[in-house]
């Protein structure tokens, strides 16, 4: 799904207009850039949480010429999901199974 799509989606899903809609998945993604900028922490409770973690620096090989690199630290976002959007996801897995005897 692209951002037009998910526009299409939340339109859909919230009853808004398409620019509406447009407003507030742009609203989001810059209130979750700006908040973890400031290394704060977005958890939205059974959905996940987006929070901002340190990479180490580490050793790694230009694929070119397969000599040794030094890769930087840096500081990546990084998204883990909530109980109830792995729940979600586990559930419909499940219950296309049959069950052997």
């Amino acid at each position: 799904m692209n951002k037009s799509e998910l526009i299409d989606a939340v339109a859909k899903e919230s009853g808004l207009t398409k620019a509406d809609a447009a407003k507030a998945v742009d609203a989001f993604t810059s209130v979750v850039k700006t908040a973890l900028k400031a290394d704060d922490t977005i958890t939205l409770v059974g959905f996940g949480t987006f929070k901002v973690a340190e990479r180490a620096e580490r050793q790694g090989l230009n694929p070119k010429t397969r000599e040794a690199i030094t890769i930087p630290a840096a500081r990546v976002p990084k998204f883990t999901p909530g109980k109830g959007l792995k729940d979600a996801l586990v559930a419909p897995a499940k219950a296309g199974k049959a069950k052997k005897k």
